[in-house]
């Protein structure tokens, strides 16, 4: 019994080791913008901002970049394709 939740926790973590070793990794080629460009790039025909703070969030806020879409972030299946690949995506959720 005791070998066998050895072998459980053991499993459990090299999973979520692998996953956030594979999550990482995927995140490292993906572009940053730091808000300065983006502030000089708003308005611009290949710029699509997408917002996507949780409902909460959203409701609550004071402060929302212009021209920003609203996107659930628990629903990326259903909307990540609705965007022209030959733009310039950026997403942000603070």
């Amino acid at each position: 019994m005791r070998i066998r939740r050895h072998l459980i926790i053991t499993t459990l973590f090299a999973a979520m080791t692998l996953t956030a070793t594979a999550f990482a990794a995927g995140t490292e080629s993906v572009p940053r913008m730091s808000t300065d460009e983006l502030k000089s790039r708003l308005g611009e025909p290949g710029l699509v901002v997408l917002d996507a703070r949780g409902s909460w969030d959203w409701d609550g806020a004071t402060e929302k970049i212009a021209g920003s879409v609203r996107v659930d972030p628990a629903a990326v299946e259903q909307w990540a394709g609705n965007y022209d690949k030959e733009k310039t995506i950026v997403v942000y959720c603070a």
